[in-house]
This record gives C-alpha cells, structure tokens and sequence, in this order.
C-alpha cells in the first residue's frame, strides 16, 4: 500500500502518474496520453478507469462527472443513456456525513463475485461491500504514522476542493475521516502487476531478435561450407547444431513478456476481515502428501504439519489432511504426537508471531531472535517452547527406532487392536481426524485447525496411480468432511515459511475479476540445507525466476507439484466462466439505423441471453454450480436437485447433467457430488459427523474411479510420472489462468537432494514423466489446438516435455572434441574473414543474451552457470537414460519402478554433499571426462611433435574439449567426494569404454585415405 501513493502531491509536475494507484498513466494507440475524464482531465490510468466503471460508481474522483466510455473499452450498464448523470464518488464508500446526497435513481449492478453494488441505505453500516474492513487509525501506527497521516490529509483535502466537505465538517479530530478513508481504500484492488521497466526488457527483445537473425547466417555458412575432409563429423556437428537452436526457440520466445505482481495484505483484510463480523475469507484445505515415513522422516513431515496449522488465517477455515501411501503406523502415531503438541506450539507462535512456524527450522535459525520482540514474556516462553520440542523430538525418534523392526504378528494399535494396515499393499482405507470442531483445544482453550490422517484403500489388481491417485483420494474426502473452495498441496518436506502466504493467494483467488479465471496460484520453490556454491544446481534459480516470470505474462506458470494453491472447480473439469463479449457492430463504428437495419438489434439480444446463460454458469458443465444455493437439498438425494429447478424454462434444465452423467463423471457418492454444486465451499445441510465419516472412507475405495472420469478430466491426471505438468497443462487447454506469486519473504521452503546420486535420479524422474507425455495422446504438439492455449504457453509445454530428447545430440556434441583431437580432423574448415564474424557475432549475442537476461532478472551470474553446468551434466546422463527408459516403457511395456527421493534430516551441515552412491546414470560423463582429457594430451603431445606450424588449427579443438570438460567439472568435484577418491567400479568402467572407443577408433580410422593401387615401399638402395 505504500508504494502506491508514497511520492509528492505536486500535480503540475507529476500529470502523468495516476492519482488513484500512483502507476504511470501511459498513453493511447495514437501516442497521446490518455485521459479519463474529459471534463477536468483529472489523471487517472486506464486499468483504475477500467475499475472504476465496472465495479465502482463510473464518476470521475475529481469532478465526480460519469466517466465517459472510451473507444475500445469494454461498456457497462448506463452507458447507452441519455443523463450523464451518475451517483457520487462517495456513494460507493458510504459517507456519513452526506447520505442525503445520494442519487435516488442509482441502479444496481451486480459485481462478478455476485454482489450488489450499492443501495440506498438509512444506515451507514450497511455497507454494500460486506467484506469492506473497518481498521481505525491506530492499528496502522508505528513506523508508518506521517505516511498515514498525509494520506488522510490528501484525501480530506481533496473532499474539501470538490465541495463535499468543509473544514468545519471534517475536523482532524473526527475519527469518521479515517474511517471513511479506510473504505476508499478497501475497495482498491488487491494486486497489481508490475511489467518489467522498458530500459531491462526491451534490449533484451531486441537481443534475441538479433541473435534469430545471426543464426540463420550462421547456418547458412554451416550448410554451405562443409568440412570436406571430416565429413561424418561435419554432418554430425550441424544436425546437433540445428537441434541446439529449435531447443533455445523454445525456451527463449516463452519469456517474451516476463512480469512481476505486487500484493496489498491490508487490504484484503480491510475488505473481508471487518471487527465485530465474521471473516469473509474463503475455506482453504491443504494437502500433505507421504508414501515412505523412513525415506521421509516423520519430523519433517511433523514441522510441515505444525506450520500449516499455525498460518496466519481464519482457524475455522483451515484444514490440514495428511494422505500416508504407505499405510504406516508411524506415520499415524507421528500425527498423534504432533497434534498434542500443536496444542502449545500452536498459540505461540500465533502470540509472539513469529517467522518460520516449524519449529525444527524455527530454532536452528542462526539469526538474533529477539529482533522486534517487545514482550518481556518471549524469551521465558521461547526457552520453555524450546525445551517442549525437543522432548518432541525424543518422542518421534522413539517411534522411529520401534518402527525399524517390525513384529513377526503385525503391528497392534494402542487399544490391542491389530494396526489395519500391516499389509500396506492390501488394506481398508483408514480416516483419523485428530482436531477442529469439537476436537481438542490449544492451551489458552481456542480452537485448532482441523487434522485429518487419510490412507485410501489398497487392494492387489488394482492401478493405484502413485502420487496422482492419491491427491485424487484427498480431493474427495476433502469434498466430502470440509469442502473448502481451494486447496493447496505441499510434499511432506515442505514447510510454510511464510504465515501469511494464503493471504497472499487469496488476493488473487477473491479478486472479483480475476479470481474466478484462476485454475491455480503458483508459488516458487525455495530450499534449505543447499551448499553455497549449489554446486548441481539445485535451487532451479533460472527456472523459477526467469521461466516463470516469462509464462506469467502470457497464460500462467505451469504446475510444479507442491506450493500451489487450487480453485477445487476447476480440477473437477469444469471451464472458466466465459465474459460477455461486446457485439461487434457498435455504435462508434455505424450509425444506429445502420446497426438495427444489419441486425444489431437480434445481436444485442442473443448477446443479452448469452450473458444470462453466463452468469447462471450454463454451459459445458458449468451450470451444476450456480445452481447450487437453489438446489441443495438432501445431503443423500440428487433428485432434490432436479426437484429445485421448476422456477427455470425447459432450456435451462436440459443443460443440468442427469444423475447417471453425474455419477459417470465424478463417481456413485451422492454426498460428493452434491459438494460438487456448491461453488463456495461448504457442508451440504442435514449431514452429521458420522455418516461423513463413512462418506469419505467411501470415497477412497479402490473400485470408486472405475468407469468414472476421475484421473482424464477430473483432477491430478494420470499417465505420467510427472502429474503435476500435465494437470496444469489439461486446465489451461480449457481456458484458465495461473498467476504466479513472489512474496519477499519465500512461501514454502523444502529440502532437496544435494548428493550427486540422489540429484541425478530425481532429474531422471523428471525427464522421465516428460518422455511419458510426448509419447501419449496428452503431447502438446498435438492435443487440445481447437482449445484454449496460447501459441506461446503451447511452445513452453512443448519445451517441457521434448527437453529430455536434447540428451542425444548432446552426447553426440561432447564426444565430437575428443574425436577432432584424436584423429587430427575438424568439424569447421578453415574460416575466412566473413565466417569468422557470423562466429564472432553468435558469441557476442550469446553473451548479450545472458547479460541482459540477469539485468531484468536480478538472477546472479553464479546461479546462470551453474544451471548451465547441471543442463550439460544431466543431459548426458539422466535425460539419455530417461529417453530409453520412456522408450522401452511405452513401447516395450517395461515398467519402471517411482523412486522416492530421501528427504535429509542429518544434522551434519552438508554432510550429504559428499555422500556417493553407485549408481549407472555416472557412467556416460565420467567416460566423456576421460575421453576428452585423453585427447586434450594426445593433442597437446602432437602439437609438439609437428612443431609450430600445427598449433594454430589446435586452438578450436582445445577450446571445444575445455568447453565439455569446464561444464561437467561440478560432476567431477561429486566424482571425487571429500577425500578427493572415486570408487573403482566407476573408474574401471570409464576407462574400459573409453579405451576401447580410442582403440576402435584408431583401427578403423575413417578419414585415412585407402590406397587402391600397389604399395610402393621405399627399397633403400640409391638409384
């Protein structure tokens, strides 16, 4: 907020910055500035004159004239009138001292998120926009007082020059003022995007189209000039060459228009969180996933747990479930422990507010804790808290060490009976709800988020479909026991660093016209625990603030399995509410006979009844919803459904679904899909604890998805490995929006493999669920181009899942410097002066490119060289091993088995750094290592054997091996470990193949020319 009308007051100087944002108020197609008002030429922006006239008053805050429409802008009910006449600026926050001013004649107007914008009120708390705060002065002092206090003074100020209030009237002691403010500022909107400056991005354009343009020369050289004497080489050198440059196409065009977003917390909370009234926050379930408690330790998965259930949100509208895959009983009594300490940790961290709320990483933070703490209390509580967990802590290990060895006769739950899940292949679902409503209180006797423990059925002959099946199961028993109207999802090992990050998601998920276009909001990843140097690239720092950044500007980022926030619409298949578009004959185009004689009168109609079906949610499947408020009978009876809709024609039911569609579609659970009706969220009536309880054990059945919809249109979809990018990719070939959302203070922090084993085995997994895609009918080369997606956020798809194909010529492309070295040949002839600057120039634009890729970025240079490394390191050894892996599953039926990455708990600082283990995917780069040290000595050692004239053409050679050698040093460094040693099998395996590549290479010999005629020997003898 303070970043909004920070700055100086003088409007002489400053008459293009808008005086309602402070953004610049930019200009027209024709180059002139853009006006809002033509009567005072007050400056305001397009996007507040947008607002403005479809969700405020449509007058000018100045002259408080009705906005007039502007050619281009979208029209809004009243502009085809004759009276310009229009309600006054403070009709729309309900100023007290001048109800009587009022325009009898005001229309309501129904705003997006359904309500009615301003009526004529006897009371001036009965405000329209319910979810207006009232925030008095005081909660804002602090360091923020003068900032405050000018603002006010702005505002009355500018009351004072329209005439509205008079010094008298409004004294600096009158506390309505503030208050009257407060709404103004309540009705603002909840985010802004923030295009990057045009001085960063628009080099950067120009860069990259020049840098097309230099490579199309540059193939042209290429093709046209070939090496003659290494001509396999050549050929070879050129195809990896052209494949290197479709890859950077497709990679670079997506982040054409990168952004930023700006959030406004206060806000929000001015708007849906008012004294002395209910939240109006809407629900939020979050989604914890485990398959394995002891390659997942319990006391990560406990903090994720306890961070969660001390956000910085409404209790009643939390709802934590945890899904166990594994059917563990540790797990189990893991949530047990924790939700009896929670019941302590909970309201402590809540008092004092503290950063993060998961106490492992809470203490072991190496900051000074007692910054910004005035409580005389906090250091006493701390130390007890402290102390608490740690005894915690003893009590989790105390159930893994149990859990090690496990009894001949099963385990027995604490009651004697036997653990239900000791087989955890064949098992009934289990459901445990340890808090919320009605469960246990915290210590000060308030109420706790509910936790929920959930392990879906398991029978033998069944597809269970891995992590994708089992977010499915949570979907529904969510649906089922809370139904909240979003949910987030976050892997075991990730935390909530952020207390206020679901706020920070629902200033885009509640924002009127936004919110209901969003399918999801997609946080960064963040990591603990990383060396310094995050020497294998772990951070993803290039793709999570450059890729991202650049998909926001155009659809949306794309899903990336964990700190994602979900409208739970639409993963159940639904469309996007499609907006009323304006006819395309209008009236500033053709006179008004011209448009009624052609028909613009029957478009206007079929436009109006369009718009009807719209708002009622008619559509592909979009009319289940909105009729949900009128149908919602029986929990158990989806004929109360039909039996609601008498007060509709025959048009309109015929576009409901039968109960057979329903039960097609999302499966026979009458309690679920009659959640499904309810677009807000919410329990339907007449249902109790109990029977939702065996509701949602229901739900989770092995047998419930059969011949239903669920894991196709419905949810995470199936069919890869990698669920995440093709759940994202299913909901924006519908037509929705993501957004992506960068707080300061990171969202969600996780731990990630920093061994060089575990890192390459989850890349392999990766490319692997990307292999799966390309080979199946979801591909983004082919599916969905009658749907929704942009040409832009289609290539970076395609970059998502032809990515791992680019291992191939990059083996090919680092075997070639060893083989130029070894055999004396070069893929390049011998340059001239006009090839050496198309050389020259792709150097330069590289390096451009790169620059000035950091400059918009803010990335570091350290981080773009290491993703550069880890790109050439993986390539050539996950990304070639998950090709043949894809292949010979696809088409050779053989499975592969989902590995789970071990999450670290070793309190050892980077103790796993230097951890090895034997693994084939080190073979490939350890062999082009070898290989290309061998040659840089072979070519070194002939260079000195041929003396002076030989080391010219030897430089692009050597530069070309270094270039390989240089970009997998990081892999060699892991090769090594800390006592600089490297196990035998990997050094006998590397060196046998690459001795019998040189061996092979020198008998065969192809660029030797053979001699046809007879041998001529030298006899000796002088003739």
């Amino acid at each position: 907020m303070a970043a909004l009308y920070t700055g100086s007051h003088e409007t002489n100087t400053q008459s293009n910055i808008c005086r309602v944002c402070g953004d610049e108020i930019g200009r027209k197609e024709n180059g002139d500035l853009f006006v809002a008002c033509l009567e005072c030429k007050f400056p305001v922006c397009r996007p507040c004159y947008l607002y403005e006239r479809s969700e405020g008053n449509q007058c000018c805050p100045q002259c408080n004239v009705r906005y007039k429409r502007h050619k281009g802008c979208p029209r809004v009910i009243g502009d085809g009138e004759e009276s310009d006449d229009g309600d006054d600026f403070e009709d729309e926050f309900q100023i007290k001292n001048h109800q009587e001013t009022r325009d009898q004649n005001h229309v309501d107007n129904p705003s997006e998120n359904g309500d009615s914008h301003l009526q004529k009120q006897s009371n001036a708390n009965g405000f329209a926009f319910s979810y207006a705060g009232s925030v008095t002065g005081k909660d804002l002092e602090g360091d923020r007082d003068d900032e405050w206090k000018d603002r006010v003074e702005k505002w009355k100020t500018r009351q004072e020059k329209r005439g509205l209030v008079t010094k008298a009237d409004g004294g600096a002691s009158d506390p309505g003022d503030e208050d009257d403010f407060l709404m103004a500022e309540a009705r603002q909107p909840l985010w802004r995007k923030l295009p990057i400056s045009s001085s960063l991005i628009n080099p950067y354009r120009i860069i990259i189209v020049l840098r097309l343009v230099i490579l199309i020369f540059f193939f042209r050289f290429r093709i046209l000039t070939p090496a003659t004497d290494a001509y396999p080489l050549w050929l070879v050198s050129v195809i990896c060459e052209i494949w290197f440059a479709l890859s950077w196409i497709l990679d670079q065009f997506p982040k054409w228009f990168p952004i930023n977003r700006e959030t406004y917390l206060d806000r929000l909370s001015l708007r849906f969180e008012r004294d002395g009234e209910p939240s109006g926050l809407l629900p939020v379930d979050f989604f914890v996933s485990s398959v394995d408690p002891l390659k997942e330790p319990p006391i990560i998965t406990a903090n994720t747990v306890l961070s969660i259930l001390s956000v910085d949100y409404p209790v009643e509208k939390v709802s934590c479930y945890v899904s166990d895959d594994g059917a563990s009983m540790l797990l189990f009594d893991t949530l047990s422990e924790t939700a009896e300490f929670a019941r302590r940790w909970v309201p402590f961290a809540k008092k004092y507010g503290i950063e993060p709320r998961a106490p492992e990483f809470y203490f072991s933070e190496k900051i000074d804790y007692l910054k910004d703490k005035v409580q005389p209390t906090f250091v006493k509580d701390r130390r007890a808290m402290k102390r608490e967990y740690e005894e915690f802590k003893v009590r989790i290990n105390a159930l893994v060490a149990k859990a090690m060895k496990k009894p001949e006769e099963g385990w027995v739950m604490q009651d004697g009976t036997p653990w239900p899940g000791n087989d955890s292949r064949d098992h009934p679902g289990m459901i445990q709800v340890y808090l919320g409503s009605g469960g246990a209180l915290d210590v000060e006797g308030k109420e706790l988020p509910k936790l929920v423990y959930v392990s879906r059925e398991k029978r033998p002959g069944y597809n269970h479909h891995k992590k994708a099946g089992a977010m499915n199961a949570l979907i529904r028993v969510s649906a089922v026991l809370t139904n909240a109207p979003f949910m987030l999802n976050l892997d075991c090992d990730h935390y909530v660093n952020n207390s206020k990050a679901v706020r920070e998601a629902m200033c885009f998920l509640m924002d009127p016209q936004l919110g209901k276009k969003l399918c999801y909001v997609q946080f960064p990843q963040r990591f603990d625990g990383i060396d310094r140097n995050d020497r294998y690239a772990n951070r993803n720092v290039v793709f999570f603030d450059i890729n991202m950044r650049g998909l926001d500007g155009i659809q949306g980022p794309v899903y990336v399995g964990t700190g994602c926030v979900f409208n739970r619409q639409a993963l159940y298949g639904y469309d996007p509410p499609v907006s009323e578009k304006r006819p395309k004959m209008s009236c500033d185009c053709w006179p008004s006979w011209c448009c009624c004689c052609c028909g613009g009168s029957r478009k206007k109609s079929k436009s109006k009844k369009k718009g009807l079906k719209a708002l009622l949610g008619l559509g592909k499947f979009g009319g289940k919803k909105k009729y949900s408020k009128k149908t919602m009978g029986p929990a158990y009876d989806l004929e109360g459904i039909e039996e609601g809709l008498e007060g509709y024609d025959e048009l309109e039911k015929s576009s409901l679904m039968s109960q057979k569609n329903f039960e097609k579609r999302f499966g026979q659970s009458p309690v679920f899909i009659t959640t499904t009706l309810m677009e807000n969220g919410g329990i339907p009536e007449g249902t109790n604890s109990n029977s939702l309880i065996k509701e949602a054990i229901h739900v989770i059945s092995c047998g419930y998805e059969e011949k239903t919809e669920w894991g196709k249109e419905i949810g995470w979809i199936y069919g890869s490995v990698t669920e995440d990018i093709l759940t994202g990719f299913k909901m924006h070939c519908r037509g929705w929006k993501s957004v992506y959302c960068m707080p300061k203070r990171p969202a969600f922090k996780g731990s990630a493999p920093i061994n060089l084993s575990d890192r390459l085995h989850q890349v392999l997994r990766w490319a692997l669920g990307s292999v799966e895609i390309f080979m199946s009918r979801h591909c983004p080369l082919w599916y969905a181009w009658a749907g929704k997606l942009k040409t832009l956020q289609r290539l970076a798809y395609i970059n998502t899942i032809v990515y791992p194909f680019t291992s191939i010529p990059l083996l090919a492309y680092c075997t070639l410097p060893a083989v130029c070295l070894l055999t004396g040949k070069f893929i390049i002839p011998t340059l001239n002066n006009l090839a050496s600057m198309w050389f020259l120039a792709l150097f330069i634009s590289i390096i451009m490119t790169a620059v000035l890729e950091l400059r918009w970025s803010h990335v570091s240079i350290q981080d773009l060289w290491r993703n550069e490394q880890f790109w050439v390191i993986g390539g050539v050894s996950a990304h070639l091993f998950a090709v043949f892996q894809g292949l010979l599953k696809v088409l050779g039926g053989v499975d592969t088995n989902f590995t789970v990455t071990s999450k670290a708990a070793d309190d050892a600082e980077f103790g796993e750094l230097y951890l090895f283990k034997w693994t084939t995917l080190l073979i490939p780069p350890t062999t082009l290592i070898i290989m290309n040290m061998v040659g840089v000595v072979a070519g070194v050692s002939g260079a000195i054997n041929n003396g002076y004239g030989s080391w010219g053409p030897l430089f692009g050679k050597l530069f070309f091996a270094f270039w390989v050698i240089v970009h997998l040093y990081p892999f060699l460094k892991g090769l090594m470990g800390r006592q600089n040693r490297t196990p035998t099998i990997v050094v006998l395996w590397s060196i046998l193949l690459a001795s019998i590549f040189s061996l092979v290479w020198v008998r065969i010999d192809p660029f030797l020319p053979k001699q046809t005629g007879p041998i001529l020997k030298q006899c000796g003898v002088e003739c």
